[in-house]
């Protein structure tokens, strides 16, 4: 399984290494760097199915969910119909 959000779909992106000051004292490049995405796995529950759906979500999505509810957050991100 991706590391990956299932509803804003976000996964890890690649960053640098050094900081601009450090930078302009050695300037050597640097290897670098995966930033992954805060996941949570959550059991959200959807009082309109009657059902309950196991996901891995990062914390953005946990806060979509609480503002607009499961059942249309979901539907919008296509998990269910």
């Amino acid at each position: 399984m991706a590391k990956a959000c299932a509803i804003t779909k976000k996964s890890s992106i690649v960053g640098g290494g050094y900081s601009n000051r450090v930078r302009a004292t050695k300037y050597t490049p640097t290897g670098k760097v995966r930033k992954y995405i805060n996941l949570q796995k959550k059991r959200i529950f959807v009082p309109e199915l009657g059902q309950t759906f196991v996901l891995n979500l990062s914390t953005q999505a946990i806060r979509t969910i609480a503002k607009n509810g499961a059942f249309q957050t979901l539907k919008k991100a296509g998990l269910i119909k």
